[in-house]
């Protein structure tokens, strides 16, 4: 491993526009003299003078007595010289600190406003970074005790974000002369702060062995609300099979690449990803289940994801999945562009790679939604509600929750997007999830609710279009238990309510039914590349599609089954694809289900 990926969190490892990424395998500042001696503060200083510089700020008025020589044209300041400025500004006042002994510049500015103003800058500027701080564990670290990993973790993060305010809270105390009356405690240290070791798993083959040396999240603790902005708003194109396993060409630094191990449904799958696309963590955090150590160690993962290849790799697609068929796992791969800075990539190509892999082993899996409803009126219901991004699953969630306090004792999610159905020995249809969060659109959401849940909340570009947020909605132990399914449902977002075309319809018929589904109508709202009624095979590109003969297959015992079973198959009219309908189109068919669920189930 490079040597740098180890240096400790004094040196900054990767500095940008947008994103500060620290390592550390020997422990943070532990005082503001440290910090300030840091060179990673130096680096932070000195990004934060070429904005300043950049702009001609006039608050660099008062660093004068800083530049390498006198009126110094090009700014080209002394910048230890600042820092031990700084330093002295932890025990001394401003105007108690001797000036320079610069003949040239007898009198240098000391204003006072103005050197606040330079702090607020300095200290604006590390804030509006997005900043990461991973402690690397060594391999062969033995775990003494979760307990005590876990609470060292957090109090050194904890220590450090209280590190950041009281250095500034000091150096701006003696700049005014006077205390802060009105503190906030904000989160300065790190927006993300991961845990990560190496961990020895079961590879599948030798050309996976390059895998074992990049390091596995085994640890998260963030400071939501975490706001990211990425150079993309929506997905774009096909999950195609490709032409290679992507692991055999692709050429893997081990220092700019990390692994999120994610529980996706029962499945294990090794979610890869170059430190480039690091701002997605906190969103894999939210929306899939973290696998501890004794699930990963000997053993093989179900699949593997990489995510930041070489697009030539991919003859120039975005996103592609590589079946191992000899060595039992699904390979997905996204490209390395800027057109992928997008969490819904990371989303759908781990769960492309569980519905594969769910196709293979008998089950049939549904891009869609499904809750547990225990009605006031005493009836329950375990409800299937499938549909394409837009046409009004999780929208339909959002209804059923805002309707809650009228309607419903208790309303269980089991899943948000995707889930899988099984047939049982006994003939019972069984569902399972995947997620335990929800990646929701900001529109789609009840004015307001977004903001009852900023303390948990990941938002993603809320000044765009298709804005989102990740969730977490639920637990790991929900969605794997397995419920019996009473309703199954498609949810059709374009349809005008009437006489003829009620909120809730029932079918009885098998071939109406695997038209309607198979059909995969809906009206898009641009949440991807597609606009108007567009048609996707079972609502589902992410696996569907591509083994759509075996998946026809499952379909068709499914629908028998739900038939044979007695078991009420449908459509929900959501209308959320027609204008004026958004909110009120949704919470009119969720009364619907209601109704028929107290009267007929």
């Amino acid at each position: 491993m490079d040597k740098q990926f180890l240096d400790p969190v004094t040196e900054i490892n990767t500095f940008t526009d947008a994103r500060v990424l620290i390592y550390s395998s020997s422990g943070l500042c532990q005082t503001s003299e440290e910090l300030l001696s840091s060179s990673g503060f130096q680096l932070v200083l000195e990004q934060c003078l070429k904005k300043m510089i950049f702009h001609q700020s006039p608050i660099l008025e008062c660093l004068q007595e800083f530049l390498t020589t006198p009126q110094d044209k090009d700014n080209n300041y002394d910048i230890k010289k600042i820092i031990f400025f700084l330093k002295q500004l932890l025990v001394k006042q401003l105007f108690d600190i001797p000036p320079l002994k610069l003949s040239e510049l007898k009198s240098p500015s000391r204003d006072s406003v103005v050197w606040k103003d330079f702090i607020e800058e300095l200290y604006a500027f590390w804030r509006k970074r997005e900043r990461f701080i991973i402690f690397e564990n060594p391999a062969d670290n033995q775990i003494t005790g979760l307990n005590v990993e876990h609470e060292k973790f957090i109090k050194e993060n904890e220590q450090f974000k209280s590190l950041v305010l009281t250095t500034y809270r000091q150096i701006c105390a003696n700049i005014t002369g006077d205390l802060f009356y009105v503190y906030r405690q904000l989160p300065v240290g790190g927006h993300i702060h991961l845990s990560i070791r190496k961990i020895n798993w079961k590879i599948p083959g030798s050309m996976y062995q390059k895998l074992l040396d990049i390091p596995m999240i085994q640890m998260v603790l963030m400071f939501p609300p975490i706001i990211y902005y990425t150079k993309s708003s929506k997905r774009t194109g096909k999950f195609d099979k490709l032409k290679r396993n992507p692991v055999e060409f692709t050429k893997l630094d081990s220092s700019k690449w990390l692994c999120y191990p994610a529980k996706v449904g029962p499945l294990l799958i090794f979610i890869y990803f170059h430190k480039d696309f690091m701002g997605h963590v906190a969103g894999l955090s939210n929306l899939f289940e973290l696998a501890r150590i004794h699930e990963i160690e000997n053993k093989q993962p179900d699949g593997i994801m990489l995510f930041g290849v070489d697009a030539s790799i991919m003859d120039n697609a975005n996103v592609g999945y590589w079946e191992d068929a000899p060595n039992r796992v699904v390979v997905g791969s996204v490209s390395y562009k800027n057109e992928v800075d997008y969490f819904g990539y990371f989303k759908k190509t781990a769960l492309t790679i569980h519905n594969l892999i769910m196709i293979s082993r008998g089950r049939l899996p549904i891009h869609g939604a499904m809750a547990k409803i225990d009605l006031k009126s005493g009836k329950s219901a375990h409800v299937v509600l499938m549909g394409d991004s837009g046409a009004g699953k999780s929208e339909s969630l959002e209804a059923f929750r805002v309707l809650a306090e009228q309607y419903i004792r208790q309303l269980t999610i089991i899943f948000d997007d995707m889930g899988s159905l099984g047939i049982m020995p006994d003939g019972q249809i069984t569902a399972w999830g995947t997620e335990i969060g929800a990646f929701i659109r900001l529109d789609d959401l009840t004015p307001g609710y977004a903001y009852t849940e900023i303390d948990r909340a990941i938002f993603m570009n809320p000044n765009l279009k298709n804005a989102r947020l990740v969730l977490p909605i639920t637990e790991y132990r929900q969605i794997i238990t397995g419920y019996p399914v009473d309703m199954f449902l498609y949810a059709n977002n374009y349809d005008n309510v009437d006489d003829e075309h009620p909120h809730l319809e029932i079918i009885t018929d098998k071939k109406n039914i695997l038209e309607i589904f198979s059909s995969g109508a809906r009206l898009a709202k641009g949440t991807t590349d597609e606009m108007g009624i567009s048609h996707t095979y079972f609502a589902n590109p992410f696996g569907a599609i591509q083994k759509r003969e075996a998946h026809q297959k499952l379909a068709d015992q499914m629908v028998d089954q739900f038939l044979k079973l007695g078991k009420p198959v449908g459509q929900l009219r959501t209308q959320l694809g027609i204008a004026g309908f958004e909110m009120s189109g949704p919470q009119q068919a969720a009364k619907a289900l209601f109704q028929y669920i107290s009267t007929s189930l």
